[in-house]
């Protein structure tokens, strides 16, 4: 069964962290390519343009409403689909975000969605 854990990505990679999968539609500000370990950037997995920049409009006040919205883009996707077929051989795997809220961002939402569809929740 895999294990989805979340992270930022400015924090130092461990061998714990098993597959690493950058989950930000933009490159984090101040993190050189070079520097960022990750396996695999999945952008189509992340929120809409449109929705991302409605929600950091107002992130405390959107918030439910973008975690349903998400959710639901999560749930037509055929990139998630993909997603999730393809992170099933692994044991672990960490999505990494940037975001300085560490409750109100995306990747928990990507992260309980996923486990949701793993049969972990």
């Amino acid at each position: 069964m895999t294990q989805i854990k979340i992270k930022r990505v400015y924090e130092n990679p461990e061998a714990e962290d098993g597959y690493r999968v950058l989950v930000d539609r933009l490159w984090p500000r101040g993190m050189k390519k070079e520097y960022l370990k990750y396996d695999v950037w999945e952008k189509d997995i992340t929120p809409s343009p449109e929705l991302r920049k409605w929600f950091h409009e107002d992130m405390a006040g959107h918030w439910e409403a973008f975690s349903d919205m998400y959710r639901k883009e999560l749930e037509t996707s055929e990139a998630t689909r993909n997603f999730l077929a393809s992170i099933k051989p692994y044991k672990t795997v960490t999505l990494l975000y940037a975001s300085k809220e560490p409750v109100r961002n995306h990747a928990r939402i990507l992260q309980q969605f996923l486990e949701t569809s793993l049969g972990q929740s």
